[in-house]
């Protein structure tokens, strides 16, 4: 089998070469690089991270490319960043690097001459009626299949997930016994276009500031000013520099440049039990399709561990989301994810409407 490997230089996908080679397989290894060479706005650390994944390549006796797609990835990814956080929604560049860069470009320029393409995301395939579904990873923790929601069937049934199967501890446990020169390095953090960028930074450096009030949202009392919109997301508790709180960011006025806030452990607008995807979309087919006006589903609407039961309704246009409970700082531009009911399939997702 002809297998093309996803390399980071992170512990992750270090371990899904490992377990390829054990499993017999000589996958060819690409590195995707996204930084551009010398640009403050952009560092991605790519020089340690071609050392790290040419020692593992080394190690086994492996071809290692390096894949610049830095342009692909600024008019696709970093721009429709820029474009959401401009509209003061909040934007998922992870969900769409996925879809259009790391299986998207990738694939049309190299991955097509493979038969499948080996990554170190947590999230598994199962073959259910013949067809290909993506599935949630064993460790909850470190599931990713929220960021892969929106590719296409295409995609979900070429790739593979080696680690899918596993926990963190244990990634790492068999990073170390096989002496995995990336065994003991930290998880990256952060939106994957940054690196060690600051965001604040990188928005100021497209965004530029403009001085604006934060007003209670009840009172209509200002209690402070900040640096522009655009640097402040809905449900947001950190970063405001107010006394007295916590408060939240409850919403945004985009044309006065004015940001809401309010105590939001104990007020209502702060919470929300449903929401609308006007386009929402499935990974492999609709599996309600002969279910009648709602399902129960699970979902997300963040990258956390757990799944929110709720109920998924068609509308006229799209979608809506009914949750069992209370959802706090629903974000319009962010994506909702939905599984099945019991939260091992992932069907697909949708932009929250404004």
């Amino acid at each position: 089998m002809n297998i093309a490997a996803l390399i980071s230089g992170g512990v992750d996908s270090s371990v899904v070469v490992h377990l390829l080679c054990e499993q017999g397989y000589k996958p060819t290894l690409f590195y995707i690089k996204i930084g551009m060479d010398g640009a403050e706005y952009m560092d991605c650390s790519a020089e340690e991270d071609i050392e790290l994944a040419s020692a593992i390549a080394r190690k086994y006796g492996l071809q290692l490319e390096v894949v610049d797609l830095h342009r692909e990835y600024w008019d696709n990814v970093a721009a429709y960043a820029i474009g959401k956080i401009g509209k003061g929604q909040t934007p998922n560049p992870d969900v769409m690097c996925n879809k259009l860069i790391k299986f998207g470009c990738f694939e049309q320029r190299v991955g097509k001459d493979f038969d499948f393409t080996a990554t170190g995301h947590y999230a598994t395939t199962l073959v259910r009626d013949g067809k290909v579904w993506l599935g949630t990873a064993k460790d909850p923790v470190k599931d990713q299949t929220d960021f892969l929601a929106q590719i296409d069937y295409l995609q979900v049934s070429k790739l593979m997930f080696p680690i899918g199967n596993l926990m963190k501890h244990e990634v790492r446990e068999i990073a170390l016994q096989a002496g995995l020169p990336s065994a003991r390095r930290k998880d990256s953090q952060g939106i994957c276009f940054l690196g060690k960028i600051n965001y604040n930074d990188f928005v100021r450096r497209f965004l530029g500031e403009k001085e604006g009030a934060i007003v209670e949202l009840e009172t209509g009392k200002k209690l402070g000013a900040h640096r522009g919109y655009w640097f402040h997301t809905i449900g947001q508790r950190k970063g405001l520099g107010l006394s007295g709180g916590p408060w939240f960011v409850i919403k945004k006025d985009v044309e006065e440049n004015v940001v809401y806030v309010s105590r939001g452990y104990q007020v209502e607008t702060q919470y929300g039990y449903e929401f609308t995807m006007p386009e929402f979309h499935f990974i492999t087919e609709n599996p309600w399709k002969d279910a009648g006006k709602e399902v129960d589903v699970t979902f997300k609407i963040r990258h956390t561990p757990e799944f929110i039961k709720g109920k998924l309704l068609p509308e006229a246009a799209g979608y809506r989301i009914v949750s069992a409970e209370k959802l706090q700082g629903i974000a319009p531009g962010q994506f909702g994810v939905v599984y099945d009911a019991d939260a091992k399939l992932c069907i697909g997702s949708g932009e929250i409407g404004v």
